[in-house]
C-alpha cells in the first residue's frame, strides 16, 4: 500500500510540474530486492506546495521541508495516521547549514537539484534516489558501487556528517550489521575519533537504535563493531564491563560473560521482540559486580544485581513501564530453568503460566545454545506446557476472601497465606471440589 502511495505522490506531483523522485533507504532496498519498511519521497515542492497538492498532510517538520501524506483511513492498519508505517515522508530539496546541537540544522534553505540535497544526507548507500515511473536511478555519491562493494560509507567527509548528527555513528554500525557491511576505513576512523560524542544523542533516540540492532537478527555483529569502534563504553557501559569476565568452563566452554551474551543474541529467534533482545542482552549483567573466585569462579547474587542494574538501565533509556517489567522478569527468572524438574507441581505450574512465557522460554533456549548446548530442560519444559490443559495450569477459583470471612477470618495478611495454599492445593490435584477447599481451610488453618 505504501509503495503504491508513494509512486501516486511522484505521478501527482510530476503532474504539477515539479520534481520528484523516491529517495533513501527505501530506494536502497528496492535494489537489494528487499521490501522496504517505508517510503520517502524528494522534490522541489515547498512544503506549502505539497499540503496544497494533497489536502489531507501532516506538516511534521515544515521548516525543514518534511511532510507526511497519510495511506487513505481505510488502508491504515492502525489509527496513527502519523505513523511511518502509515504515510509517506515527502521532503523538500534543501541544503541545511549548522548544526550546532548535533542533530537540527541551525538553518534550511530548499533548493531545487536533487544533487544538492543528497549531499546532506548520511550514507552513499542511502542517497540514491530513484524514478519510480522509468526505474531509472540517480546516483549522485556513489551508491551503487557500495552496495556491490558492501560498504557503509558517508557522503562527504565524515567527520562532518557525523558532526551533524552523532546519532549517524550508530546508524552505521546498525547497517553494517544488518547488511553484513563492512564501514569504509575513514568512516570507521570518524566515528573511533568521535565515539564519546554519542553521549550528546538523547537516550530515546540512542535506545531506539539499539533496539533495532537487537531486534533485526545481526545483534552479535552489531555489538562486536559498537566494541570495536569504541561506542559501547558510551551507550552500554555495563555491557562493555562484561568483557573478560571469566565463567566457569565446565558450564561456559565458550569464553567470558561478554562472549556469551553475542553468541546468545545470534540464538534468538526471529522476528524477535523488543522486550526479549533486551532480556537476553542484560540477562547476566549482575555477573561482572558478582564476580569471585572460591573453589571454583562464582556470581553469587547475580540475579538480583543483574535485576537492579537493569532497573537502571531501563529507566535511563526510558523505557516504558511495561517494557521495563517484562525485560526484568526475564533476568530475574532465566536461571530458575534449572530447578524445573524438582519444582512441585504447583509451583511449576505457576511458573509455566507467567506473562508472555514464550519469551521466558526463547531466552532459556538461546542461553543453552549459547554455553553447554543441552535442551534437554528446554524440552521437558514445552512437553510441560503441551500436556497440561489451559484449565488445569490456571483453574477456576474453588475458595474467595468472602469465603473466609463467612467462615470467620478477619481480613488482613493472612488472607493471602490461606488463599494461596489452597490455590496450591488445588494445581497439585489435592482439592477436587470447592467442598473440599473448604474443608481444607478449616482443617489447616481453624479460626
Amino acid at each position: 500500500m505504501l509503495k503504491k502511495l508513494a509512486i501516486s505522490i511522484v505521478q501527482t506531483l510530476r503532474q504539477r510540474g515539479f520534481q520528484a523522485y523516491l529517495v533513501g533507504g527505501c530506494v536502497r532496498d528496492l535494489l537489494l530486492r528487499r521490501e522496504p519498511k517505508d517510503y520517502d519521497v524528494a522534490t522541489d515542492a515547498t512544503p506549502a506546495h505539497v499540503m496544497e497538492v494533497f489536502p489531507e498532510t501532516y506538516a511534521v517538520g515544515a521548516q525543514f521541508g518534511v511532510v507526511l501524506v497519510p495511506l487513505p483511513e481505510a488502508d491504515r492498519s492502525g489509527p496513527n495516521a502519523t505513523s511511518k508505517s502509515c504515510a509517506v515522508e515527502v521532503a523538500t530539496f534543501r541544503s541545511d547549514i549548522g548544526y550546532s546541537d548535533g542533530r537540527h540544522p541551525d538553518e534550511v534553505r530548499f533548493s531545487k537539484t536533487p544533487q544538492e540535497d543528497v549531499a546532506r544526507r548520511d550514507f552513499t548507500i542511502n542517497g540514491m534516489l530513484l524514478d519510480p515511473l522509468n526505474g531509472d536511478v540517480l546516483d549522485f555519491v556513489g551508491g551503487r558501487e557500495d552496495l556491490k562493494a558492501r560498504i557503509v560509507r558517508t557522503i562527504g567527509d565524515p567527520e562532518r556528517r557525523f558532526g551533524e548528527d552523532k546519532l549517524r555513528m550508530l546508524r552505521a554500525v546498525r547497517f553494517a550489521a544488518r547488511f553484513e557491511y563492512e564501514i569504509e576505513p575513514a568512516t570507521f576512523a570518524a566515528i573511533k575519533k568521535l565515539a564519546r560524542q554519542i553521549e550528546v544523542v538523547s537516550r530515546e533516540r540512542a535506545r531506539d537504535e539499539l533496539t533495532r540492532m537487537l531486534t533485526e537478527g545481526h545483534g552479535r555483529r552489531a555489538f562486536l563493531l559498537l566494541d570495536e569502534s569504541g561506542l559501547l563504553p558510551h551507550v552500554l557501559p555495563e555491557i562493555s564491563a562484561m568483557k573478560g569476565v571469566e565463567q566457569p568452563p565446565e558450564f561456559h566452554p565458550e569464553g567470558d560473560v561478554f562472549v556469551h551474551t553475542l553468541l546468545l543474541l545470534e540464538n534468538l529467534p526471529q522476528p524477535c521482540a523488543l522486550t526479549l533482545a533486551w532480556g537476553a542482552l542484560l540477562h547476566d549483567v549482575g555477573k561482572p559486580s558478582t564476580f569471585r573466585v572460591a573453589e571454583r569462579i562464582r556470581f553469587d547474587g547475580h540475579v538480583e544485581v543483574g535485576v537492579k542494574i537493569a532497573e537502571e538501565i531501563c529507566a535511563r533509556l526510558r523505557f516504558s513501564n511495561d517494557e521495563t517489567a517484562q525485560i526484568l522478569a526475564l533476568i530475574d527468572n532465566h536461571m530458575r530453568f534449572g530447578h524445573v524438574s524438582r519444582m512441585k507441581e504447583s509451583t511449576l505450574k505457576k511458573f509455566l503460566r507467567m506473562t508472555e512465557f514464550e519469551e521466558h522460554l526463547a531466552l532459556h533456549r538461546a542461553d543453552c545454545l549459547a554455553s553447554h548446548r543441552h535442551l534437554a530442560t528446554y524440552e521437558f519444559v514445552k512437553q510441560k506446557r503441551e500436556e497440561i490443559p489451559p484449565q488445569q495450569m490456571r483453574p477456576a477459583l474453588l475458595v474467595t476472601g468472602d469465603d473466609l470471612i463467612a467462615a470467620g477470618h478477619i481480613p488482613g495478611p493472612k488472607f493471602r497465606e490461606i488463599l494461596g495454599a489452597v490455590e496450591d492445593a488445588q494445581l497439585e490435584g489435592r482439592l477436587p471440589s470447592r467442598d473440599a477447599a473448604l474443608e481444607f481451610v478449616r482443617r489447616e488453618f481453624p479460626v
